[in-house]
Protein backbone atom coordinates (compact mmCIF):
# COMPACT_ATOMS: atom_id res chain seq x y z
CA UNK A 1 0.00 0.00 0.00
CA UNK A 2 1.72 3.17 -1.21
CA UNK A 3 -0.51 5.69 0.56
CA UNK A 4 -0.02 6.76 4.14
CA UNK A 5 -1.92 8.57 6.82
CA UNK A 6 -4.91 10.72 5.94
CA UNK A 7 -4.60 9.81 2.24
CA UNK A 8 -5.63 6.25 3.11
CA UNK A 9 -8.77 7.46 4.85
CA UNK A 10 -9.62 9.55 1.79
CA UNK A 11 -9.29 6.62 -0.63
CA UNK A 12 -12.61 4.70 -0.60
CA UNK A 13 -11.20 1.53 -2.17
CA UNK A 14 -8.66 0.94 0.61
CA UNK A 15 -10.22 2.75 3.57
CA UNK A 16 -11.37 0.47 6.40
CA UNK A 17 -12.03 3.33 8.83
CA UNK A 18 -12.40 2.02 12.39
CA UNK A 19 -11.56 -1.53 11.26
CA UNK A 20 -7.85 -0.76 10.90
CA UNK A 21 -6.01 -2.75 13.57
CA UNK A 22 -3.66 -1.23 16.12
CA UNK A 23 -0.74 -2.62 14.14
CA UNK A 24 -2.07 -1.18 10.87
CA UNK A 25 -2.54 2.22 12.49
CA UNK A 26 1.11 2.20 13.50
CA UNK A 27 2.39 0.93 10.15
CA UNK A 28 0.24 3.19 7.96
CA UNK A 29 0.57 6.42 9.89
CA UNK A 30 -2.98 6.39 11.19
CA UNK A 31 -2.30 6.80 14.92
CA UNK A 32 -4.29 9.74 16.17
CA UNK A 33 -6.42 9.91 13.03
CA UNK A 34 -8.95 7.32 14.21
CA UNK A 35 -10.76 6.60 17.48
CA UNK A 36 -9.15 4.14 19.90
CA UNK A 37 -11.51 1.21 19.35
CA UNK A 38 -10.99 -1.33 16.57
CA UNK A 39 -14.31 -2.55 15.20
CA UNK A 40 -15.03 -5.48 12.91
CA UNK A 41 -16.60 -4.99 9.50
CA UNK A 42 -19.64 -6.84 10.83
CA UNK A 43 -20.06 -4.27 13.59
CA UNK A 44 -19.53 -1.46 11.07
CA UNK A 45 -22.32 -2.93 8.91
CA UNK A 46 -24.65 -3.01 11.89
CA UNK A 47 -23.90 0.66 12.54
CA UNK A 48 -24.64 1.45 8.88
CA UNK A 49 -27.94 -0.38 8.76
CA UNK A 50 -29.03 1.13 12.08
CA UNK A 51 -28.33 4.61 10.70
CA UNK A 52 -30.22 3.88 7.48
CA UNK A 53 -33.29 2.68 9.32
CA UNK A 54 -33.68 5.90 11.30
CA UNK A 55 -33.72 8.07 8.16
CA UNK A 56 -37.09 9.65 7.46
CA UNK A 57 -37.19 9.27 3.68
CA UNK A 58 -35.84 6.91 1.06
CA UNK A 59 -33.99 9.79 -0.61
CA UNK A 60 -32.16 10.46 2.67
CA UNK A 61 -31.22 6.79 2.76
CA UNK A 62 -30.00 7.00 -0.84
CA UNK A 63 -27.79 10.01 -0.04
CA UNK A 64 -26.43 8.30 3.10
CA UNK A 65 -25.47 5.18 1.13
CA UNK A 66 -23.96 7.26 -1.66
CA UNK A 67 -21.77 9.04 0.86
CA UNK A 68 -20.76 5.70 2.38
CA UNK A 69 -19.70 4.49 -1.06
CA UNK A 70 -17.55 7.63 -1.39
CA UNK A 71 -15.85 6.94 1.98
CA UNK A 72 -15.55 3.18 2.28
CA UNK A 73 -16.34 1.18 -0.84
CA UNK A 74 -15.93 -2.28 0.65
CA UNK A 75 -18.19 -1.49 3.61
CA UNK A 76 -20.79 -0.11 1.19
CA UNK A 77 -20.84 -3.29 -0.93
CA UNK A 78 -20.67 -5.66 2.00
CA UNK A 79 -23.68 -3.91 3.56
CA UNK A 80 -25.64 -3.98 0.29
CA UNK A 81 -24.91 -7.68 -0.19
CA UNK A 82 -26.03 -8.55 3.35
CA UNK A 83 -29.26 -6.54 3.07
CA UNK A 84 -30.02 -6.66 -0.66
CA UNK A 85 -33.84 -7.05 -0.48
CA UNK A 86 -34.02 -4.05 1.87
CA UNK A 87 -31.45 -1.81 0.19
CA UNK A 88 -31.83 -2.49 -3.52
CA UNK A 89 -35.01 -0.33 -3.68
CA UNK A 90 -32.89 2.44 -2.17
CA UNK A 91 -29.83 2.27 -4.42
CA UNK A 92 -31.94 1.53 -7.49
CA UNK A 93 -35.63 1.51 -8.39
CA UNK A 94 -37.78 3.08 -7.19
CA UNK A 95 -35.67 5.57 -5.18
CA UNK A 96 -33.15 6.16 -7.96
CA UNK A 97 -35.96 7.78 -9.96
CA UNK A 98 -36.39 10.51 -7.37
CA UNK A 99 -32.62 10.78 -7.03
CA UNK A 100 -32.32 11.40 -10.78
CA UNK A 101 -35.06 14.03 -10.73
CA UNK A 102 -33.13 15.87 -8.01
CA UNK A 103 -29.62 14.90 -9.12
CA UNK A 104 -28.34 18.41 -9.74
CA UNK A 105 -29.75 19.54 -6.39
CA UNK A 106 -28.21 16.71 -4.33
CA UNK A 107 -24.88 16.54 -6.19
CA UNK A 108 -21.97 16.18 -3.77
CA UNK A 109 -18.91 14.57 -5.31
CA UNK A 110 -17.70 13.62 -8.80
CA UNK A 111 -18.87 10.17 -9.90
CA UNK A 112 -18.86 8.92 -13.45
CA UNK A 113 -17.76 10.40 -16.76
CA UNK A 114 -19.57 13.13 -18.71
CA UNK A 115 -19.34 13.74 -22.45
CA UNK A 116 -20.90 16.80 -24.06
CA UNK A 117 -20.99 18.22 -27.61
CA UNK A 118 -18.01 20.38 -26.63
CA UNK A 119 -15.98 17.15 -26.54
CA UNK A 120 -16.59 16.27 -30.19
CA UNK A 121 -13.36 15.11 -31.79
CA UNK A 122 -11.57 14.57 -28.48
CA UNK A 123 -13.52 11.83 -26.68
CA UNK A 124 -10.65 9.34 -26.90
CA UNK A 125 -8.32 11.96 -25.45
CA UNK A 126 -10.52 12.85 -22.50
CA UNK A 127 -11.10 9.17 -21.67
CA UNK A 128 -7.46 9.28 -20.57
CA UNK A 129 -8.67 11.34 -17.63
CA UNK A 130 -10.50 8.36 -16.17
CA UNK A 131 -8.29 7.16 -13.30
CA UNK A 132 -8.59 3.44 -14.11
CA UNK A 133 -7.05 2.12 -17.33
CA UNK A 134 -8.58 -1.37 -17.33
CA UNK A 135 -12.30 -0.66 -17.62
CA UNK A 136 -14.44 -3.76 -18.23
CA UNK A 137 -18.06 -2.59 -17.80
CA UNK A 138 -19.53 0.72 -18.96
CA UNK A 139 -23.15 1.66 -18.38
CA UNK A 140 -24.01 4.62 -20.59
CA UNK A 141 -27.16 6.70 -20.95
CA UNK A 142 -28.08 9.89 -22.74
CA UNK A 143 -30.73 10.66 -20.12
CA UNK A 144 -33.47 10.86 -22.73
CA UNK A 145 -35.89 8.34 -21.21
CA UNK A 146 -35.07 7.71 -17.58
CA UNK A 147 -37.29 4.91 -16.24
CA UNK A 148 -40.86 6.07 -16.83
CA UNK A 149 -39.95 9.66 -15.99
CA UNK A 150 -38.90 10.87 -19.42
CA UNK A 151 -36.08 13.23 -20.40
CA UNK A 152 -33.97 14.08 -17.35
CA UNK A 153 -30.86 15.11 -19.24
CA UNK A 154 -27.60 14.72 -17.34
CA UNK A 155 -29.57 14.12 -14.13
CA UNK A 156 -29.92 10.60 -15.51
CA UNK A 157 -26.35 9.85 -14.37
CA UNK A 158 -27.94 8.26 -11.30
CA UNK A 159 -28.94 5.31 -13.50
CA UNK A 160 -25.43 4.22 -14.61
CA UNK A 161 -24.11 4.75 -11.08
CA UNK A 162 -26.91 2.61 -9.63
CA UNK A 163 -26.69 -0.13 -12.27
CA UNK A 164 -22.95 -0.54 -11.78
CA UNK A 165 -23.34 -0.86 -8.03
CA UNK A 166 -25.64 -3.80 -8.77
CA UNK A 167 -23.07 -5.37 -11.08
CA UNK A 168 -20.77 -5.49 -8.07
CA UNK A 169 -23.28 -6.41 -5.36
CA UNK A 170 -25.17 -8.86 -7.59
CA UNK A 171 -22.39 -10.58 -9.53
CA UNK A 172 -19.14 -9.67 -7.85
CA UNK A 173 -17.69 -7.56 -10.63
CA UNK A 174 -14.83 -5.55 -9.17
CA UNK A 175 -15.98 -1.92 -8.83
CA UNK A 176 -12.64 -0.73 -10.18
CA UNK A 177 -13.66 -2.24 -13.55
CA UNK A 178 -16.85 -0.16 -13.68
CA UNK A 179 -17.39 3.19 -15.40
CA UNK A 180 -20.68 5.17 -15.44
CA UNK A 181 -20.99 7.39 -18.52
CA UNK A 182 -23.38 10.20 -19.35
CA UNK A 183 -23.66 11.23 -22.99
CA UNK A 184 -24.86 14.71 -22.11
CA UNK A 185 -26.02 15.76 -25.56
CA UNK A 186 -28.63 18.23 -24.38
CA UNK A 187 -32.17 17.92 -23.12
CA UNK A 188 -35.61 18.69 -24.50
CA UNK A 189 -36.84 19.23 -20.94
CA UNK A 190 -37.18 23.01 -20.88
CA UNK A 191 -37.60 23.12 -17.11
CA UNK A 192 -34.15 21.61 -16.74
CA UNK A 193 -32.56 23.92 -19.30
CA UNK A 194 -33.82 26.97 -17.42
CA UNK A 195 -32.99 25.65 -13.94
CA UNK A 196 -29.89 27.56 -12.75
CA UNK A 197 -28.87 24.58 -10.60
CA UNK A 198 -29.04 22.10 -13.52
CA UNK A 199 -25.55 20.65 -14.11
CA UNK A 200 -25.98 19.43 -17.68
CA UNK A 201 -25.48 20.86 -21.16
CA UNK A 202 -28.33 23.44 -21.22
CA UNK A 203 -29.33 23.18 -24.87
CA UNK A 204 -31.87 21.20 -26.89
CA UNK A 205 -30.84 17.66 -27.68
CA UNK A 206 -28.64 16.80 -30.62
CA UNK A 207 -30.54 14.78 -33.19
CA UNK A 208 -29.94 12.95 -36.44
CA UNK A 209 -26.42 12.76 -37.79
CA UNK A 210 -25.02 15.10 -35.14
CA UNK A 211 -26.30 12.75 -32.43
CA UNK A 212 -25.27 9.53 -34.16
CA UNK A 213 -21.76 10.76 -34.86
CA UNK A 214 -21.23 11.66 -31.20
CA UNK A 215 -22.40 8.23 -30.05
CA UNK A 216 -20.21 6.56 -32.66
CA UNK A 217 -17.17 8.56 -31.60
CA UNK A 218 -17.78 7.41 -28.03
CA UNK A 219 -18.18 3.74 -29.00
CA UNK A 220 -15.04 3.78 -31.14
CA UNK A 221 -13.07 5.60 -28.43
CA UNK A 222 -14.02 2.86 -25.97
CA UNK A 223 -12.71 0.23 -28.40
CA UNK A 224 -9.44 2.13 -28.54
CA UNK A 225 -9.00 2.88 -24.85
CA UNK A 226 -10.84 0.00 -23.17
CA UNK A 227 -10.91 -2.85 -25.73
CA UNK A 228 -12.25 -5.44 -23.24
CA UNK A 229 -15.12 -3.27 -22.01
CA UNK A 230 -18.77 -4.30 -22.19
CA UNK A 231 -21.02 -1.35 -23.07
CA UNK A 232 -24.52 -1.43 -21.61
CA UNK A 233 -26.87 1.07 -23.27
CA UNK A 234 -29.43 2.28 -20.75
CA UNK A 235 -32.56 4.45 -20.90
CA UNK A 236 -32.38 5.74 -24.47
CA UNK A 237 -35.55 6.60 -26.38
CA UNK A 238 -37.04 3.67 -28.28
CA UNK A 239 -35.87 4.73 -31.74
CA UNK A 240 -32.32 5.40 -30.60
CA UNK A 241 -32.25 2.27 -28.44
CA UNK A 242 -33.12 0.04 -31.37
CA UNK A 243 -30.96 1.98 -33.80
CA UNK A 244 -27.86 1.76 -31.63
CA UNK A 245 -28.41 -1.91 -30.86
CA UNK A 246 -28.85 -2.75 -34.54
CA UNK A 247 -25.72 -0.77 -35.40
CA UNK A 248 -23.37 -2.10 -32.74
CA UNK A 249 -24.62 -5.45 -31.43
CA UNK A 250 -22.37 -7.55 -33.69
CA UNK A 251 -19.61 -4.97 -33.99
CA UNK A 252 -18.67 -4.51 -30.35
CA UNK A 253 -19.39 -6.07 -26.98
CA UNK A 254 -22.63 -4.38 -25.97
CA UNK A 255 -26.30 -4.80 -25.16
CA UNK A 256 -29.34 -2.69 -24.36
CA UNK A 257 -30.78 -3.45 -20.96
CA UNK A 258 -34.18 -1.87 -21.63
CA UNK A 259 -34.68 -4.07 -24.67
CA UNK A 260 -32.76 -7.25 -23.92
CA UNK A 261 -32.49 -7.27 -20.13
CA UNK A 262 -36.17 -6.47 -19.69
CA UNK A 263 -37.02 -9.08 -22.29
CA UNK A 264 -35.03 -11.70 -20.44
CA UNK A 265 -36.53 -11.11 -17.00
CA UNK A 266 -40.04 -10.92 -18.45
CA UNK A 267 -39.45 -14.17 -20.35
CA UNK A 268 -38.29 -15.79 -17.10
CA UNK A 269 -41.53 -14.67 -15.47
CA UNK A 270 -43.59 -15.99 -18.36
CA UNK A 271 -41.86 -19.37 -18.18
CA UNK A 272 -42.58 -19.57 -14.46
CA UNK A 273 -46.17 -18.36 -14.83
CA UNK A 274 -46.82 -21.02 -17.45
CA UNK A 275 -45.57 -23.60 -14.97
CA UNK A 276 -47.70 -22.13 -12.19
CA UNK A 277 -50.87 -22.34 -14.30
CA UNK A 278 -50.10 -25.92 -15.40
CA UNK A 279 -50.23 -24.85 -19.03
CA UNK A 280 -47.85 -24.74 -21.98
CA UNK A 281 -46.01 -21.83 -23.56
CA UNK A 282 -47.53 -22.66 -26.93
CA UNK A 283 -51.04 -22.21 -25.47
CA UNK A 284 -50.44 -18.57 -24.48
CA UNK A 285 -51.74 -15.38 -26.05
CA UNK A 286 -49.69 -12.42 -24.85
CA UNK A 287 -50.92 -8.83 -24.94
CA UNK A 288 -48.63 -5.87 -24.33
CA UNK A 289 -49.85 -2.51 -23.14
CA UNK A 290 -47.23 -0.07 -24.35
CA UNK A 291 -45.25 -0.69 -27.53
CA UNK A 292 -41.90 0.87 -26.72
CA UNK A 293 -38.49 -0.75 -26.50
CA UNK A 294 -39.34 -2.81 -23.41
CA UNK A 295 -42.49 -4.40 -24.88
CA UNK A 296 -41.07 -5.02 -28.33
CA UNK A 297 -37.88 -6.42 -26.79
CA UNK A 298 -39.88 -8.87 -24.66
CA UNK A 299 -41.97 -9.84 -27.68
CA UNK A 300 -38.89 -10.50 -29.82
CA UNK A 301 -37.37 -12.79 -27.19
CA UNK A 302 -40.61 -14.68 -26.60
CA UNK A 303 -40.89 -15.20 -30.35
CA UNK A 304 -37.47 -16.89 -30.19
CA UNK A 305 -38.84 -19.15 -27.44
CA UNK A 306 -41.80 -20.04 -29.68
CA UNK A 307 -39.41 -20.77 -32.54
CA UNK A 308 -37.55 -23.20 -30.25
CA UNK A 309 -40.88 -24.98 -29.81
CA UNK A 310 -41.10 -25.49 -33.57
CA UNK A 311 -43.36 -22.56 -34.44
CA UNK A 312 -42.95 -20.70 -37.70
CA UNK A 313 -42.24 -16.99 -37.28
CA UNK A 314 -45.72 -16.16 -38.58
CA UNK A 315 -47.34 -18.48 -36.04
CA UNK A 316 -45.16 -17.05 -33.29
CA UNK A 317 -46.13 -13.49 -34.23
CA UNK A 318 -49.80 -14.48 -34.12
CA UNK A 319 -49.37 -15.05 -30.38
CA UNK A 320 -48.29 -11.44 -29.76
CA UNK A 321 -50.74 -8.53 -29.52
CA UNK A 322 -49.64 -4.93 -28.98
CA UNK A 323 -51.63 -1.97 -27.68
CA UNK A 324 -50.30 1.58 -27.68
CA UNK A 325 -51.86 4.93 -26.82
CA UNK A 326 -54.04 4.72 -29.93
CA UNK A 327 -55.40 1.24 -29.23
CA UNK A 328 -54.71 -2.18 -30.71
CA UNK A 329 -51.95 -2.16 -33.31
CA UNK A 330 -53.52 -3.57 -36.47
CA UNK A 331 -52.61 -4.00 -40.11
CA UNK A 332 -53.22 -0.97 -42.24
CA UNK A 333 -53.02 1.58 -39.46
CA UNK A 334 -51.38 4.74 -40.73
CA UNK A 335 -48.11 5.99 -39.31
CA UNK A 336 -46.85 2.72 -37.86
CA UNK A 337 -43.09 2.50 -37.39
CA UNK A 338 -41.32 -0.60 -38.70
CA UNK A 339 -40.83 -1.75 -35.12
CA UNK A 340 -44.54 -1.58 -34.27
CA UNK A 341 -45.63 -2.68 -37.72
CA UNK A 342 -43.97 -6.04 -37.26
CA UNK A 343 -46.50 -6.85 -34.53
CA UNK A 344 -49.61 -5.52 -36.29
CA UNK A 345 -52.44 -8.05 -36.38
CA UNK A 346 -55.30 -8.68 -38.80
CA UNK A 347 -58.06 -7.26 -36.63
CA UNK A 348 -60.31 -4.24 -36.59
CA UNK A 349 -59.17 -1.25 -34.57
CA UNK A 350 -60.38 -1.33 -30.95
CA UNK A 351 -59.53 0.30 -27.63
CA UNK A 352 -57.40 -1.35 -24.98
CA UNK A 353 -60.27 -2.79 -22.95
CA UNK A 354 -62.12 -3.93 -26.07
CA UNK A 355 -58.92 -5.59 -27.29
CA UNK A 356 -58.78 -7.59 -24.06
CA UNK A 357 -62.40 -8.67 -24.50
CA UNK A 358 -61.89 -9.61 -28.15
CA UNK A 359 -58.47 -11.28 -28.04
CA UNK A 360 -58.85 -12.83 -24.56
CA UNK A 361 -55.13 -12.95 -23.76
CA UNK A 362 -53.79 -15.32 -21.13
CA UNK A 363 -50.95 -12.93 -20.24
CA UNK A 364 -51.11 -9.14 -20.00
CA UNK A 365 -47.84 -7.22 -19.78
CA UNK A 366 -47.66 -3.51 -19.02
CA UNK A 367 -44.54 -1.57 -20.01
CA UNK A 368 -46.20 1.73 -20.80
CA UNK A 369 -45.06 4.12 -18.09
CA UNK A 370 -48.77 4.94 -17.71
CA UNK A 371 -49.44 4.59 -14.00
CA UNK A 372 -52.79 3.08 -12.99
CA UNK A 373 -53.73 2.03 -16.53
CA UNK A 374 -54.63 -1.52 -15.41
CA UNK A 375 -57.93 -0.48 -13.91
CA UNK A 376 -60.42 -2.60 -12.02
CA UNK A 377 -62.23 -3.19 -15.31
CA UNK A 378 -59.04 -4.46 -16.94
CA UNK A 379 -58.22 -6.87 -14.11
CA UNK A 380 -61.79 -8.12 -13.78
CA UNK A 381 -62.05 -8.64 -17.52
CA UNK A 382 -58.80 -10.65 -17.57
CA UNK A 383 -60.16 -12.69 -14.65
CA UNK A 384 -63.46 -13.40 -16.40
CA UNK A 385 -61.96 -15.80 -18.95
CA UNK A 386 -58.75 -16.94 -17.21
CA UNK A 387 -58.74 -19.19 -14.18
CA UNK A 388 -55.43 -17.58 -13.24
CA UNK A 389 -54.79 -14.44 -15.29
CA UNK A 390 -51.12 -13.51 -15.60
CA UNK A 391 -50.61 -9.76 -15.20
CA UNK A 392 -47.22 -8.04 -15.21
CA UNK A 393 -47.13 -4.32 -14.33
CA UNK A 394 -43.49 -3.71 -15.23
CA UNK A 395 -43.25 0.08 -15.46
CA UNK A 396 -41.23 1.81 -12.79
CA UNK A 397 -40.76 3.70 -10.56
CA UNK A 398 -43.77 2.75 -8.46
CA UNK A 399 -45.76 5.82 -9.49
CA UNK A 400 -45.66 4.57 -13.09
CA UNK A 401 -46.77 0.99 -12.35
CA UNK A 402 -49.82 -0.02 -14.39
CA UNK A 403 -51.41 -1.27 -11.18
CA UNK A 404 -50.38 -1.94 -7.60
CA UNK A 405 -50.23 -5.42 -6.15
CA UNK A 406 -53.09 -4.97 -3.69
CA UNK A 407 -55.49 -3.95 -6.45
CA UNK A 408 -54.42 -6.82 -8.70
CA UNK A 409 -55.10 -9.43 -6.01
CA UNK A 410 -58.28 -7.79 -4.74
CA UNK A 411 -59.88 -7.14 -8.13
CA UNK A 412 -59.07 -10.66 -9.35
CA UNK A 413 -60.34 -12.18 -6.09
CA UNK A 414 -56.93 -13.72 -5.46
CA UNK A 415 -56.77 -15.44 -8.87
CA UNK A 416 -54.04 -13.33 -10.48
CA UNK A 417 -50.41 -14.33 -11.01
CA UNK A 418 -48.84 -10.92 -10.58
CA UNK A 419 -45.39 -9.43 -11.09
CA UNK A 420 -44.19 -5.85 -11.13
CA UNK A 421 -41.16 -3.80 -12.03
CA UNK A 422 -41.13 -2.03 -8.65
CA UNK A 423 -41.25 -3.79 -5.28
CA UNK A 424 -44.53 -4.20 -3.41
CA UNK A 425 -45.20 -5.47 0.09
CA UNK A 426 -47.02 -8.81 0.59
CA UNK A 427 -50.79 -8.66 0.22
CA UNK A 428 -53.29 -10.66 2.27
CA UNK A 429 -56.58 -11.40 0.54
CA UNK A 430 -59.31 -13.66 1.90
CA UNK A 431 -56.93 -15.15 4.47
CA UNK A 432 -54.11 -15.96 2.03
CA UNK A 433 -50.89 -13.93 1.85
CA UNK A 434 -49.40 -13.33 -1.58
CA UNK A 435 -45.81 -12.19 -2.13
CA UNK A 436 -45.61 -10.21 -5.39
CA UNK A 437 -42.65 -11.07 -7.59
CA UNK A 438 -40.49 -8.20 -8.80
CA UNK A 439 -39.46 -8.58 -12.44
CA UNK A 440 -36.27 -6.63 -12.00
CA UNK A 441 -33.51 -6.74 -14.60
CA UNK A 442 -31.03 -7.13 -11.75
CA UNK A 443 -31.66 -10.87 -12.00
CA UNK A 444 -30.23 -10.77 -15.55
CA UNK A 445 -27.64 -8.15 -16.42
CA UNK A 446 -25.04 -8.77 -13.66
CA UNK A 447 -24.71 -12.45 -14.57
CA UNK A 448 -24.53 -11.75 -18.28
CA UNK A 449 -21.92 -9.09 -17.64
CA UNK A 450 -19.89 -11.51 -15.53
CA UNK A 451 -20.01 -14.08 -18.34
CA UNK A 452 -18.94 -11.52 -20.93
CA UNK A 453 -15.95 -10.54 -18.83
CA UNK A 454 -15.07 -14.11 -17.91
CA UNK A 455 -14.71 -15.26 -21.54
CA UNK A 456 -13.85 -11.88 -23.09
CA UNK A 457 -16.85 -12.18 -25.42
CA UNK A 458 -16.68 -10.75 -28.93
CA UNK A 459 -20.35 -9.80 -28.81
CA UNK A 460 -23.61 -10.90 -27.18
CA UNK A 461 -26.23 -12.51 -29.43
CA UNK A 462 -29.89 -12.38 -28.39
CA UNK A 463 -29.76 -16.06 -27.49
CA UNK A 464 -27.76 -15.36 -24.31
CA UNK A 465 -30.79 -13.56 -22.89
CA UNK A 466 -32.96 -16.63 -23.46
CA UNK A 467 -30.31 -18.74 -21.71
CA UNK A 468 -30.34 -16.35 -18.76
CA UNK A 469 -34.16 -16.34 -18.59
CA UNK A 470 -34.22 -20.13 -18.35
CA UNK A 471 -31.68 -20.10 -15.52
CA UNK A 472 -33.74 -17.59 -13.52
CA UNK A 473 -36.96 -19.54 -14.07
CA UNK A 474 -35.26 -22.75 -12.93
CA UNK A 475 -34.30 -21.10 -9.62
CA UNK A 476 -37.93 -20.50 -8.58
CA UNK A 477 -38.90 -22.98 -5.87
CA UNK A 478 -42.30 -24.53 -5.20
CA UNK A 479 -42.55 -22.56 -1.96
CA UNK A 480 -42.19 -19.38 -4.04
CA UNK A 481 -44.99 -20.46 -6.37
CA UNK A 482 -47.18 -21.36 -3.39
CA UNK A 483 -46.83 -17.74 -2.22
CA UNK A 484 -47.68 -16.36 -5.64
CA UNK A 485 -44.06 -15.41 -6.37
CA UNK A 486 -42.73 -16.16 -9.87
CA UNK A 487 -39.17 -14.92 -9.33
CA UNK A 488 -36.46 -16.34 -7.05
CA UNK A 489 -35.59 -14.79 -3.71
CA UNK A 490 -33.53 -11.64 -4.20
CA UNK A 491 -31.25 -12.75 -1.39
CA UNK A 492 -30.00 -15.47 -3.77
CA UNK A 493 -28.98 -12.97 -6.44
CA UNK A 494 -25.24 -13.51 -6.23
CA UNK A 495 -25.59 -17.28 -6.70
CA UNK A 496 -28.16 -16.81 -9.49
CA UNK A 497 -25.77 -14.42 -11.24
CA UNK A 498 -23.02 -17.02 -10.96
CA UNK A 499 -25.24 -19.71 -12.50
CA UNK A 500 -26.23 -17.35 -15.32
CA UNK A 501 -22.58 -16.52 -15.92
CA UNK A 502 -21.64 -20.18 -16.17
CA UNK A 503 -24.53 -21.05 -18.51
CA UNK A 504 -23.96 -18.01 -20.74
CA UNK A 505 -20.20 -18.59 -20.81
CA UNK A 506 -20.73 -22.19 -21.98
CA UNK A 507 -23.14 -20.87 -24.62
CA UNK A 508 -20.62 -18.30 -25.86
CA UNK A 509 -17.95 -20.98 -26.18
CA UNK A 510 -20.38 -23.15 -28.17
CA UNK A 511 -21.02 -20.21 -30.51
CA UNK A 512 -17.26 -19.50 -30.76
CA UNK A 513 -17.81 -15.97 -29.48
CA UNK A 514 -15.32 -16.23 -26.61
CA UNK A 515 -11.94 -14.62 -27.21
CA UNK A 516 -10.34 -16.19 -24.12
CA UNK A 517 -9.20 -19.81 -24.34
CA UNK A 518 -11.56 -22.05 -22.38
CA UNK A 519 -10.26 -22.45 -18.81
CA UNK A 520 -9.72 -25.96 -17.52
CA UNK A 521 -12.54 -25.41 -15.04
CA UNK A 522 -14.93 -22.68 -16.20
CA UNK A 523 -16.92 -22.61 -12.97
CA UNK A 524 -13.79 -22.12 -10.84
CA UNK A 525 -12.51 -19.47 -13.25
CA UNK A 526 -15.74 -17.47 -12.89
CA UNK A 527 -16.01 -17.96 -9.14
CA UNK A 528 -12.45 -16.71 -8.65
CA UNK A 529 -13.28 -13.53 -10.57
CA UNK A 530 -16.00 -12.49 -8.15
CA UNK A 531 -15.15 -9.53 -5.93
CA UNK A 532 -15.31 -10.05 -2.18
CA UNK A 533 -15.64 -6.79 -0.20
CA UNK A 534 -14.70 -8.37 3.14
CA UNK A 535 -11.65 -7.11 4.99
Amino acid sequence: MDKKGIDILREPRINKSTAFTTEEKEELGLRGLLPYAVTSQQLQKQRVIDNIRIKDTDLQKYIFLSQLQERNERLFYSTIMDHLPELMPIIYTPTVGEACQKFSHIYRIAKGFYISPDDRGSIADILENWPVKDVRVIVVTDGSRILGLGDLGSNGMGIPIGKLSLYTAGAGIDPSYCMPVMLDLGTDNEALRTDPIYLGYPHVRLKGEAYNSMVDEFVQAVQQKFPKALIQFEDFTTDNAYGLLACYQKQVLCFNDDIQGTASIAAAGIFTAVQATNSLLEDQKIMFYGAGSASTGIADLIIKAFLEKGFSEADALSKIWMVDSRGLIVKGREGLSDIKGRFAQHHHHVSFIDAIRSVQPTILIGASGNGGSFTREVVETMSSFNEHPVIFALSNPTSKAECVAEDAYTWSKGKVIFASGSPFEPVTYNGKTFVPGQGNNVYIFPGIGLAALAVEAAYLPDSVFLVAAKVVAAEVEQTDLDNGTIYPKLSLLREISFKIAVAVAHHLYELKLARLDRPENLETHIRNMMYDPAY
